[in-house]
């Protein structure tokens, strides 16, 4: 059975009028991108899009759906209001336009910008409406193919409506530098909503690398060799430069029509060398700067006059538009002065007609060009120049190519690449052209001609969907690899029945309040460094400091004083900097650390995080007792990761070669902390002390573990985990360390400097009771109370299975817990559905029971 292909685009390739009130009467386009889309092999193909036609009357769109159908095409019907909105405003007015590096329009009052949002507002609406109709059409397995800046936002209405949906996207412009981009209001947007597809294609490498540029810069993104990555999710971006169905022409010159038509041309203009000029009469392709270059060389080389002439189709488009009647005029004032001045009564150096040539007569046209001369300004590929390579098989002609076009980077090897803004240049390679020996352009037509009948637009299609088909194969592997969400009503159904809980959740990320960032590169830097506990937490957190039965702890990589100044109200635990400081809010801070800890590297590293800060504008570092944190989140993505890997060759080479520490990189920072200092190996300390403080003896029989961490502290989840045990392993000096079996555990991302690195501390399966001792404090940076008593104790009174172990990554989809939740707010909706567990309205909770919440976080 063949695979169903939908292709979406903006217009259908038909041409519908309406002969009466049910009757339409229809003429299809024959280009070779139809006839590519509609026939790849092994697919079943239809095409979705607009016909180009208004038809209000229920009727009159029946009847057009009927006829369509006979083409293999289904209408999206859009009514004259949103076709002026959507199609003649976001689209062509700003997208196209910005796309083209032409900038946007000058907005010189209120109501201009008013005018952007209602057409950027349509731009949406029309895309639901052809996402409608691809729903009303879509079976399971089905590809759906989206086409061009007219259908950005389809991707996103489609994966909304069904994750499972196989969408890819291709852009059939340039996709513009990253700076030109930014410039545009709704970027944010449309970048997040191309996204949501699996593939996005572009003609070239350099418009898929503006566009990864774009996700990186504005969106702060991951971009990687296949693509752009969000938090695990991959769209995979690549190009796929676009063809021709080149044996389409080569048939064409065998034609009777064609034939008598080339024929006709060679006498016409016999004597004289002939160039060629095909194009829209639009901004970007350079038509007068290709005429200024003509009469340039004219006037060069006056030898000249007689013997060559320049035939230019300019095909006109938008005849209503006033930029487009000016440049109209500018070209024929232009073509007539160089007429006059180089004419004669009998002949014209240019022949310039403002209409488009039948199939038949233009690739007459081409086969008796010498020169073809394409001058874009700037062009998503630009196919005239392959349509003549493909007809020059006998006269093996040579083409004049802008390096600014698309297909620049197929045909460059024979081509003749020029900068179309420098006449000079044009006009040194026209000459060039008309005077190259026959063995040179034998050679020159012979590379673009091989790339030409093989590189096909069937190939470019085939290729497409066999990539989208691989892509969605892939990403569902790594889908099985993504936590599943967390199951809120049975964690919480669990919390209810247990008697001892534990809960650990993160800070950072996790409960910490959300900044509106208003689409900029790395949000408001002020605002997110100031680290803020989320308004809407703080009921429910302090209902479950307040239950009885729940102990809170909040663990985090910050420092005291940001514990201190988010949670000092709160009847809880904290612990700062991974665990290594600890202290209930009514007490005074503790250590964790283990005894004999070297911080012999500090002195020597703080020189090195303090002259990269220096040197790269908008990064900062955190100067924490047991670690330093260089966070380059705000400055320039590309310059920052530079900066990074500079830092890394200067730490490993002198501050850190010979110390214990571990190295860990995240997503935007590097940090060098001592080995052992992480959330889980310092976790059975804090939970030891914790014991004892309360002289614990009932059994922890729950675990809730939610954070957003880095992987080098994802040690944590496993050590809670009771389906990966470890095993005791015996080292040369009888101490033991511990082995993480975990057959699919990730490996950390940080490197670790020492030989005694550990992922986590051995969990003993019996332990004695917890001694007593007295009860001391100690000073706020001093104290240690470590060797008070046996660390061993707290992991000793945990009781846990599959069952009562819940451990949930916040936002990090590639994670070793169990479950997962998206963002903060996931995060906030849960923890005020437990608190309202815990109230009398919930049945009310045992008596005697007790439950720690920790608060986990990535730095």
């Amino acid at each position: 059975m063949k695979q169903r292909l939908l292709v979406v685009a903006n217009r259908l390739p038909v041409s519908a009028n309406r002969r009466g009130e049910d009757q339409w009467s229809l003429e299809i386009s024959a280009g070779g991108l139809v006839s590519a889309l509609l026939g790849v092999k092994d697919v079943d193909a239809k095409w979705i899009g607009w016909a180009g036609v208004n038809v209000p009357d229920e009727v009159g769109q029946q009847a057009l759906t009927n006829a369509l159908a006979e083409k293999r095409c289904i209408p999206v019907f859009l009514d004259e209001e949103i076709v002026h909105q959507y199609y003649n405003g976001y689209c062509n007015n700003i997208l196209w336009p910005l796309f083209h590096y032409l900038g946007l329009p000058q907005e010189d009052r209120l109501a201009t910008t008013r005018n952007f949002e209602s057409q950027f507002d349509a731009y949406k609406r029309a895309n639901q409406m052809f996402a409608d109709v691809v729903y009303q059409h879509y079976q399971e397995g089905d590809v759906i193919w989206c086409h061009d800046y007219h259908l950005m936002f389809l991707p996103r209405c489609l994966k909304e409506h069904d994750i499972n949906m196989k969408v890819g996207w291709f852009l059939h412009t340039p996709f513009p530098s990253s700076e030109i981009y930014r410039t545009l209001p709704s970027r944010s947007e449309l970048l997040r909503s191309v996204l949501c597809a699996d593939l996005v294609g572009f003609h070239t490498y350099d418009y898929a690398r503006h566009f990864v540029s774009a996700c990186t810069r504005i969106l702060g993104l991951e971009g990687t060799p296949e693509g752009v990555e969000d938090q695990g999710k991959l769209t995979r971006v690549a190009a796929f430069p676009i063809g021709i169905d080149s044996d389409r022409f080569k048939r064409a010159l065998d034609i009777d029509a064609a034939k008598r038509h080339v024929n006709e041309l060679k006498q016409r203009f016999a004597g004289r060398k002939v160039m060629l000029g095909v194009d829209r009469l639009d901004m970007i392709k350079g038509i007068p700067q290709k005429i200024l270059a003509f009469e340039k060389f004219l006037e060069e080389n006056p030898e000249w006059i007689d013997k060559v002439v320049l035939l230019q189709i300019a095909v006109p488009t938008r005849t209503d538009v006033p930029e487009y009647q000016k440049l109209t005029s500018q070209v024929h004032e232009i073509v007539g002065r160089i007429n006059g001045r180089f004419g004669t009564l009998s002949a014209v150096p240019i022949h310039h007609l403002d209409r488009s040539l039948d199939f038949h007569a233009l690739c007459a046209l081409y086969a008796v060009t010498d020169v073809a001369l394409v001058t874009s300004l700037r062009d998503g590929m630009n196919l005239v120049s392959y349509e003549y390579v493909a007809c020059q098989g006998s006269k093996k002609g040579v083409l004049i190519l802008s390096e600014f076009a698309g297909a620049a980077q197929s045909l460059g090897a024979g081509a003749i690449l020029v900068n179309p803004w420098n006449i000079t240049e044009v006009a040194d390679s026209i000459k060039h052209a008309l005077t190259m020996t026959s063995d040179e352009r034998e050679k020159r037509h012979r590379h673009n001609y091989a790339h030409v009948t093989t590189h096909t637009a069937q190939d470019w299609a085939e290729t497409f969907v066999c990539e989208l088909n691989d892509t969605v194969a892939e990403a569902l592997m790594r889908t099985r690899q993504v936590p599943p969400d967390l199951p809120s009503r049975t964690a919480i159904q669990q919390y209810l029945q247990s008697k001892n809980r534990l809960l650990i959740l993160g800070f950072n990320s996790t409960l910490t309040e959300p900044v509106e960032s208003s689409g900029r590169r790395g949000g408001d830097q002020v605002k997110e460094m100031e680290l803020k506990l989320h308004p809407d937490l703080k009921g429910p957190l302090r209902a479950l400091c307040e239950d009885e039965s729940t102990t809170v702890i909040v663990l985090s990589g910050s420092d005291r004083s940001v514990l201190d100044e988010n949670f000092g109200e709160f009847n809880l635990w904290l612990a700062a900097e991974h665990g290594m400081f600890l202290r209930p809010t009514d007490g005074e801070w503790m250590t964790t650390m283990p005894e004999h800890l070297n911080m012999d590297w500090v002195d020597s590293a703080k020189h090195v995080f303090e002259y990269f800060t220096e040197r790269t504008p908008r990064s900062h570092f955190e100067h924490r007792e047991t670690s330093f944190v260089w966070n380059y989140k705000y400055a320039d993505v590309e310059f920052g990761r530079l900066q990074a890997r500079d830092m890394l060759q200067h730490l490993w080479t002198g501050p850190i070669s010979n110390a214990a520490v571990d190295v860990v990189q995240g997503s935007r920072s590097v940090e060098v902390r001592s080995v052992g200092v992480t959330k889980g190996a310092a976790i059975d300390r804090i939970l030891g002390e914790i014991v004892h403080s309360k002289s614990m003896v009932t059994p922890i029989d729950y675990v809730l573990c939610i954070g957003h961490f880095l992987g080098k502290d994802e040690d944590i989840y496993v050590f809670f985990d009771p389906e990966y045990p470890s095993e005791p392993k015996v080292k040369p000096d009888g101490a033991s360390v511990s082995v993480d079996r975990r057959q699919n555990g990730r490996p950390s991302n940080g490197r670790s400097n020492s030989r005694n690195s550990q992922a986590r501390t051995q969990k003993p399966q019996v332990a004695p009771p917890p001694p007593e001792r007295s009860s001391s404090s100690s000073d706020h940076s001093t104290a240690n109370n470590n060797s008070h008593h046996d660390w061993r104790e707290g992991s000793s009174v945990l009781d846990l299975n599959g069952d009562n172990y819940f451990s949930c990554a916040v936002g990090r989809k590639r994670s070793n817990a169990r479950y997962l939740l998206n963002s903060s707010e996931d995060v906030v909706s849960f923890l005020k559905e437990m608190a309202e567990s815990t109230t009398p309205r919930a049945g009310g909770l045992p008596p005697g029971a007790a439950a720690d919440y920790m608060f986990l976080d990535r730095q």
